[in-house]
């Protein structure tokens, strides 16, 4: 912990705040100066001071632009200084003169915005950084209506700055609509960009009048209307009416009151035993921060604003907008994967169309995800990464549903459950990799596998047949091994699995090792000789995996195979010792006697 600190009381403090890394103390009692305090190990705590250099101007405030960069506004312009603790003084580093009303910073993007003119509707905004002062295009604010006198017209309580999908806006609570069929406030967004003209660019009808504060959570504009105590959510991502340059968006969900929160009762232990106290949401004594701070004044508390996802599934019922919504949010995986369990269980359960769009908007994000990770790959590979200094690999957000997601929570329970008509679990199923397919995304063989083990666990061999006929299942190792397993209940299968296997031209051990692992010998042993292998397989490999599924007989048709290629390839059936099978002829002859041997035969 930091050590406490008496700072000498030379009046009342208007304002007082920590540099970024909290090193220096910045203090304003007058209208002319500021105070700094540093708070530097090994340094001495004594105070100096920066008066504004500006002739006959007060101060209105100031903001700390980095650890030891700091601006006063007046109310005659800026004054951009570097602080240096150790020579405890201040350099003016840049300043500009322009009539200030109010101003307001936002420490996300290190913009401050100055109200100018007469009525206050004209914003000038200044970018800082590294030691830099930029001057961005001025903009003017569209009031309600021609204001009937020459005084200030725009309050700093009715606008505020945000970054919202990593681009900076400043909204303007218009209490009153500029168009005459239009009842009610709304929220104006204009787009602040660092180069180039500010422009308006969304509208937020809110379609009641009253007293309003704002908050920005998750990228999304929070409104709260005090005579009704609820509040309302705007996305601007989502589709809203376009005009040709604005666009008006509604609310995205019915109005809602912020959850109650309980205040609990301090003091002694006789006394904290009653019941906590509600606390009075909506109150006239709130103040709002941004982004997302709410102080209650009368109570003493301060609040950071979250939304929850869960509920919003149950209030958003159009299935695509609901997507849409959830794959903006910061913490929306689990949500996702849980409407995609909803939608495929009663009584829930939505129609084809639905599910395919829904799995077209995780895969499109999916894609995305991919495309940019390829592209970064390859600029690394390629070297290019260290003529790019801000090259960064692509950040997997919780929208990335990709298929394993989909496959451990949604498609592998699915299927479990025996109550769903088999054929809506195929078609689901079926769906899901023909939106994967539209997206050009390779499909995990396991999708595959959870395909054939479906159709089999319902008998329907006719449907695997054509699937594998027509390639809408693509070749891979894994499933034709699968496809290998299942010759006892399905003997086409054997011939499907060699198909495959032949298209895919590949490295035929690793289906052997398989098909021995699970012991089905006689399975390894026909597939090997279907790709016409079996003369130089290894029978010390084949004898142990028979020996070991314990099955006498299995184990008599292996070696007796062994014995006839001996014969066919060298005349005599007995097995070389450089083969190593000594232990299995001793084996056979325990349990089938000598006499079953197979003697030479001579042409």
């Amino acid at each position: 912990m930091r050590p406490t600190s008496r700072m000498e009381d030379k009046g009342e403090v208007k304002c007082i705040k920590f540099s970024l890394g909290n090193k220096i103390l910045a203090v304003q009692r007058t209208l002319k100066s500021v105070d700094f305090l540093n708070f530097i190990p090994d340094s001495p705590q004594l105070e100096y001071t920066q008066e504004c250099k500006t002739k006959n101007a007060n101060i209105l405030g100031f903001c700390w632009t980095s650890s030891t960069e700091i601006v006063f506004i007046t109310d005659q312009g800026i004054e951009f200084y570097q602080v240096l603790p150790e020579k405890r003084s201040l350099k003016l580093l840049k300043n500009q003169s322009i009539n200030v009303n109010w101003y307001m910073y936002c420490p996300e993007s290190s913009v401050i915005l100055l109200s100018t003119t007469v009525l206050g509707n004209v914003l000038q905004p200044f970018y800082f950084k590294s030691g830099t002062m930029s001057k961005l295009s001025k903009f003017e604010i569209e009031l309600p209506a021609a204001p009937k006198s020459s005084k200030l017209s725009l309050s700093e309580r009715d606008i505020a700055m945000a970054t919202i999908y990593g681009q900076l806006y400043v909204l303007y609570l218009r209490h009153h609509s500029r168009t005459s069929n239009s009842t009610g406030a709304e929220v104006v967004l204009y787009h602040l960009p660092r180069e180039g003209s500010s422009k308006k660019t969304h509208i937020l009808k809110l379609n009641r009048t009253g007293k309003f504060a704002l908050n920005v959570v998750d990228n999304l504009v929070v409104v709260h209307h005090q005579d009704t105590e609820t509040s309302v959510i705007f996305d601007i991502k989502l589709k809203g009416e376009f005009d040709g340059s604005t666009t008006v968006h509604q609310f995205v969900l019915p109005p809602r009151s912020i959850q109650p929160y309980q205040i609990p009762v301090a003091g002694p232990a006789s006394v904290t035993s009653q019941s906590p106290v509600p606390c009075k949401l909506y109150s006239s004594s709130w103040i709002v921060f941004q982004p997302d701070i709410i102080i209650s004044a009368s109570e003493g508390y301060l609040w950071s604003l979250q939304v929850k996802l869960e509920p919003v599934v149950n209030l958003l019922l159009d299935k695509g907008k609901l997507m849409d919504f959830l794959l903006q949010r910061k913490e929306c995986k689990m949500v996702i994967l849980s409407v995609c369990s909803q939608m495929l269980s009663e009584p829930e359960r939505g129609s084809l169309s639905v599910i395919a769009t829904v799995f077209d908007k995780l895969n499109h994000e999916y894609k995305k995800y991919l495309e940019a990770e390829q592209s970064y790959t390859m600029v690394v590979e390629a070297g290019l990464s260290r003529s790019n200094p801000l090259l960064k690999r692509p950040v997997r957000t919780q929208a990335v549903i990709d298929q394993s997601d989909m496959y451990t929570h949604v498609l592998s329970v699915f299927t479990e459950k025996k109550e769903k008509p088999h054929k809506f679990t195929i078609a689901v199923l079926m769906e899901y990799i023909r939106s994967l397919n539209q997206f050009q995304i390779a499909v995990q063989h396991y999708l595959y596998e959870l395909v054939i083990k479906t159709l089999v666990q319902h008998n329907l061999f006719y449907m695997l047949h054509q699937f594998l006929q027509y390639h809408v299942l693509s070749d891979s190792k894994p499933l034709a091994c699968l496809l290998l397993s299942l010759e006892s209940i399905y003997p086409p299968a054997h011939q499907l699995s060699l198909d495959m296997l032949k298209r895919l031209s590949t490295a035929n051990d690793e289906i052997v090792e398989v098909l021995l692992s699970k012991h089905q010998v006689l399975a390894a042993l026909r597939f090997i000789r279907g790709i016409g292998g079996h003369d130089s397989i290894s029978a010390r490999k084949f004898l142990d995996a028979a020996k070991q599924a314990e099955d006498d007989m299995l184990f008599y048709t292996i070696f007796r195979f062994f014995e006839q290629r001996n014969q066919r390839l060298r005349g005599n059936p007995s097995f070389t010792p450089g083969e190593h099978c000594e232990e299995h002829v001793t084996f056979f002859k325990q349990v089938f006697g000598e006499q079953a041997l197979m003697k030479p035969t001579t042409l």
